[in-house]
């Protein structure tokens, strides 16, 4: 396998994956009422079933088909970036990229779809599905009062661990050739 394909198997499987993955816990979820609301781990961990029509964190400061939309551009951004750079790509950072793009398509998917699936909107209407709650309180104060969903776990940890080890997963600049100034 040439070096080119295997880059791009460790980019794009792990975006298989997590689409897969994250489309199938929602549906899961989202059809068996008995998951809507759930403990797993009693005071801890629970299932929550919500539709998120806004951004990340319940952010919604812009309607549901312009988050859409800039959801889309940004991540044909970011696919088209990573093509233009995969020459300089290590292994780690387009593993860590394929969760990106993994989990930022299975949010796009439920924008795109849920509206109409749901029977409350069209393209683009969709709200995401979210369903995992740390639910943790401290006295009366949630320590993490977000629901999110398998596409936000898998954007959250690649972009933790691209800080984290920022110096191994980033890609080197394309070092430029010095230039000759002519003397007169």
């Amino acid at each position: 396998m040439s070096l080119r394909n295997k880059k791009l198997l460790v980019l794009f499987l792990p975006v298989v994956i997590i689409l897969a993955v994250d489309q199938i816990t929602k549906q899961l979820v989202r059809t068996s009422p008995d998951l809507h609301r759930l403990d797993i781990i009693e005071g801890w961990l629970a299932f929550n079933f919500t539709k998120n029509p806004g951004m990340a964190m319940g952010m919604d400061w812009l309607s549901t088909p312009v988050i859409s939309v800039i959801a889309i551009v940004a991540t044909i951004a970011i696919l088209t970036y990573i093509l233009f750079t995969i020459k300089n790509a290590n292994l780690s950072y387009l593993f860590c990229m394929g969760l990106i793009l993994g989990g930022a398509l299975g949010n796009i998917a439920d924008r795109i779809f849920m509206g109409i699936v749901g029977g409350y909107g069209g393209v683009l209407d969709g709200h995401v599905v979210d369903f995992i709650h740390f639910n943790l309180r401290i006295g009366d104060t949630p320590v993490f009062p977000y629901i999110f969903n398998v596409a936000d776990i898998a954007i959250t940890t690649s972009i933790i661990a691209m800080l984290l080890f920022h110096k191994k997963i980033m890609p080197e600049p394309e070092e430029e050739e010095p230039t000759e100034i002519a003397a007169d």
